[in-house]
């Protein structure tokens, strides 16, 4: 395909959309007007769903790298005859600075290309298609701008080279000599009830763009192992966070297939509840505090009371409705179909939920004291519904689309909301309200530890009373269930390790076409959590090099051919990274023989000089 691999693209974050551009310049993914709405180039999809490319002509290599502690891409280009560099980023709302960082970002794509030795020829092909590559655009010359309308967007292309346009593209040749400086901009707006995109200069996006992230991770610290990766995976989870509401995408594509030629190729452009926890504690780890209070601000809006069924995941504004649709126009990544918009998992019981809003909950508990009223609200009514249905089958937190099972992760997730709100005591629930959420917790324990036990396999398994075993119960020692250094625990961890690992990579379940990036991740925490550092270490190791030249994860990767698989970034792999690297942090520290959770990441917090409040 013409979007190039998987792992060949860039990141560029606004705080509202997302851009992915490749190694050869090609920007192949941008939907505007925020991370899920319809996009108006798709190429990573279908050739013909629109890119912006700006290259050499005839051959070149690439050499490609961030600026320091930035979403700004700098790629060098080098040719027969010189080199240039294309410096591309989303613009910031000028002198936006530390935390203001994102809310009012302009819906600018910038791209400057300067000179760097001898000359290059370089060329620029503009095809810009709306609603999913359905709508070729008008281009009309407006002013200094070529003006794209098509449904309810426009776009206004800023070029500071002449531009020939014919039904739908724009093309335009350059040759760039050393110290010489093109600029480039391309503005987004509604079409309706909003004025024209807005009008920067290129150079003055790229300078603000710098300052601003640098800003923001000023703001934040982390000095524990593998200080890079975890800055670099932070400053990813901050760039997939929709600022004006506080949620944090799952990945700002859609329909990237977890197997080539597959059919499981979700849209993750919304934000789920399961990501919550493992995101706030690695926020905590990187010192993000305020983004944690505007998290928590977006999942007490959009989950609300609920009757029926507890939604797992909302769109970036609180929707609940993610109905699932087929994009039967497009060919879909190398030819894998469907290519779906919306997620019917929206739809799912999947009773892990109501465990991961009171461990995040607990774990910022020292901000929770007083308990706001809609907080305190929403929590009791997830202790009240892990109490009534844990013992109902669900779909698993793999969301799985066949019959519902009484999945092992999801019983240890319906404990955990049940032991965190049994810690609220008070603060929850009247005296009767916590021995009753006690009892209910102690007999989730017992279910799970005689029917989620298999002596045939010797391990956790991962449902009731079944040999399959699945990595999503390395979540035991990650959540306190279970220490990691109990001799059930340590066999489960070895006999998973041994059945579904793969030079490093873990599979979710045995038959799962790849390894999946974040419960590999888990397999290094619960290695550290056992005590077991030199394996940890190595392991951690072995998976930050599977990130791509920019330090960017898919959700999985094949561990034969090193491909990375699946939506991209993924929050929920970088997520894993901070976490494990803090793990082993701890382990440096002395600190693997604390309970594993929800305390361990509190003496890191004690020794940031953040206050701690022990309820």
């Amino acid at each position: 395909m013409g979007g190039g691999r998987i792992a060949d693209q860039g990141f560029l974050a606004d705080g509202r959309s997302a851009v992915l551009v490749d190694r050869a310049g090609s920007v192949n993914w941008w939907c505007p007007a925020r991370f899920d709405a319809p996009s108006v180039f798709a190429r990573l999809l279908d050739d013909e769903a629109g890119h912006w490319v700006i290259c050499p002509e005839g051959r070149f290599s690439t050499e490609r790298a961030y600026l320091t502690d930035t979403l700004v891409l700098r790629t060098v280009f080098t040719t027969a005859t010189g080199s240039v560099a294309v410096i591309d980023a989303l613009a910031l709302e000028s002198g936006a600075r530390g935390h203001e960082v994102g809310l009012h970002s302009p819906r600018v794509l910038a791209r400057v290309v300067r000179g760097l030795s001898g000359e290059v020829p370089l060329r620029l092909h503009y095809r810009p298609r709306f609603e999913y590559g359905r709508m070729i655009a008008q281009l009309v010359r407006q002013d200094d701008a070529l003006v794209a309308s098509a449904a309810s967007a426009r776009l206004d292309l800023r070029a500071t080279i002449p531009l020939v346009s014919e039904v739908g593209e724009a093309f335009g040749s350059f040759t760039v000599r050393a110290g010489e400086t093109h600029g480039f901009t391309l503005g987004y707006a509604p079409a309706y009830d909003a004025g024209p995109p807005a009008v920067l200069d290129a150079e003055q996006v790229i300078d603000n763009a710098v300052a601003g992230w640098r800003s923001f991770m000023g703001l934040h610290d982390y000095r524990g192992r593998y200080r890079e990766q975890v800055r670099r995976s932070a400053l990813v989870v901050q760039g997939m966070t929709y600022r004006p509401s506080g949620a944090l995408v799952a990945a700002p594509t859609m329909s990237l297939p977890e197997e080539l030629g597959g059919e499981r190729n979700y849209d993750y452009r919304s934000g789920w509840v399961r990501d919550f926890s493992f995101t706030l504690e690695a926020l905590w780890r990187v010192a993000c505090t305020d983004e944690v209070n505007l998290h928590v601000g977006w999942l007490a809006r959009s989950m609300g009371m609920n009757e029926g069924i507890v939604p797992i995941m909302y769109g970036v504004e609180g929707e609940r409705d993610l109905t699932e649709h087929h994009l039967d126009h497009l060919a879909g990544f190398a030819g894998s179909r469907p290519v779906l918009v919306g997620n019917d998992a929206w739809r799912q019981r999947q009773n892990d939920v109501h465990g991961e809003p009171l461990s995040a909950a607990w774990l910022m508990r020292e901000h929770l004291d007083p308990m706001p009223p809609d907080i305190r609200q929403l929590l009791r009514a997830l202790a009240e519904r892990a109490a009534q249905d844990w013992h109902l089958p669900d779909a698993g937190m793999w969301e799985v689309r066949d019959a519902e099972r009484h999945y092992v992760s999801s019983k240890v997730q319906c404990w955990t909301a049940l032991d965190r709100a049994v810690r609220f005591g008070s603060h929850l629930g009247s005296e009767a309200d916590v021995a009753r959420w006690a009892a209910a917790r102690d007999e989730v324990r017992r279910a799970v530890l005689t029917r989620g036990w298999s002596d045939r396999v010797a391990a956790f398994t991962a449902a009731f009373d079944t040999d399959e075993l699945d990595a999503s119960v390395l979540l035991m020692p990650l959540v306190g269930f279970l220490r990691a250094d109990d001799p059930r625990m340590r066999s489960t961890i070895r006999t998973i390790e041994e059945r579904l690992s793969h030079d490093g990579l873990l599979r979710r379940w045995d038959g799962d076409p790849a390894g999946f990036v974040i419960s590999s991740f888990w397999l290094v925490s619960c290695l550290a959590l056992a005590g077991e550092r030199d394996r940890a270490g190595q392991l951690f190791e072995r998976l930050a090099d599977r990130a791509n030249d920019l330090g960017l994860f898919a959700e999985q990767i094949d561990p034969y051919s090193g491909e990375a698989l699946g939506n991209f970034p993924q929050a929920f792999s970088h997520i894993g990274l901070i976490n494990a690297a803090g793990d082993l942090t701890d382990l440096d520290a002395g600190r693997h023989d604390l309970p594993p959770a929800p305390e361990r990441i509190i003496p890191a917090i004690q020794e940031s000089g953040r206050p701690v409040t022990d309820h």
